[in-house]
């Protein structure tokens, strides 16, 4: 796993050096992820989390709780809404340059959920967010989304941090068009022999950037406090997406020259009623 840590004279300037930005794309394109270690507030980190871990017991109430697979994995939105709102989380620098640089000049973000591992003994399967754009492809494409991940407490294997396969990325074989993000049994097990999966190790208050076709699943939390973690999708200028629902109240935080956020402003947003859950059936 390769985690880039700004020096001080680039957290002045809010600009990786050339050659660590240089370890930074070469991690993304080699591997699929990359770790920014201590990039976010953490008191920025700690308002946030304390809500969403509030919160995380209004959504498994609700009587269409949204979990994803299992009880294990709950989808969340962080509150969209000040003073829950920060420019070091939402229009990070740091993931910003290194995202420009992969996906060009018109990148968006639509995306502002997250997940949380309830303490739990249930995994997820692996799985690709989307995988790749189009079938039978004998060369993968460039990367056209990037997941940004922003763990809300210190995370690894006991308290359910994403397992992650590295390269796989670039494997054709999980395709959006396809209608199935998961990824087949002996497909897995062939890809295992060559790279086996990780569970990193990622601090409160980093970031992990990974390409949206990195096969990964959620993972028990053996320990007794849920793990809440935020995500944002960064994307290509070119790619439709629908808009999410933010306070008007947001709007100037979040007005970035690179970085567009493509966001629903509002009077109202329930937070709590939005998240959908995906592939949860309950156990009979």
């Amino acid at each position: 796993m390769v985690v880039v840590k700004p020096t001080t004279e680039e957290h002045s300037q809010q600009r990786l050096s050339p050659e660590s930005l240089e370890i930074a794309l070469a991690a993304i394109e080699a591997d699929g992820f990359v770790v920014l270690e201590d990039v976010v507030d953490l008191s920025h980190v700690e308002l946030i989390r304390d809500r969403m871990l509030q919160d995380v017991q209004l959504l498994i109430n609700r009587p269409d709780a949204p979990f994803n697979w299992n009880r294990g994995n709950v989808q969340q939105d962080p509150p969209p809404f000040p003073p829950y709102i920060f420019a070091d989380v939402m229009s990070n620098e740091f993931a910003i340059q290194i995202a420009r640089e992969i996906l060009g000049s018109g990148l968006y973000n639509a995306f502002y959920s997250g997940n949380t591992a309830m303490p739990s003994d249930q995994r997820q399967p692996v799985h690709a967010d989307t995988g790749q754009l189009w079938p039978n492809l004998k060369h993968p494409t460039p990367p056209y989304s990037l997941v940004v991940n922003l763990p809300m407490v210190d995370m690894g294997p006991e308290n359910g941090s994403t397992e992650i396969w590295p390269g796989t990325h670039v494997d054709p074989s999980v395709v959006m068009t396809d209608g199935e993000i998961k990824v087949a049994p002996e497909v897995l097990e062939a890809r295992r022999q060559v790279s086996p999966p990780i569970q990193p190790r990622v601090k409160a208050g980093s970031i992990l950037i990974r390409d949206i076709r990195l096969w990964h699943a959620g993972m028990p939390n053996h320990t007794q406090n849920p793990r809440p973690m935020v995500a944002m999708i960064y994307t290509v200028g070119w790619l439709p997406s629908g808009k999410p629902k933010f306070h008007k109240d947001a709007e100037a935080i979040l007005i970035h020259p690179v970085l567009e956020h493509r966001m629903e402003y509002v009077d109202e947003v329930d937070h709590i009623s939005a998240p959908g859950g995906f592939e949860f059936a309950e156990a009979k």
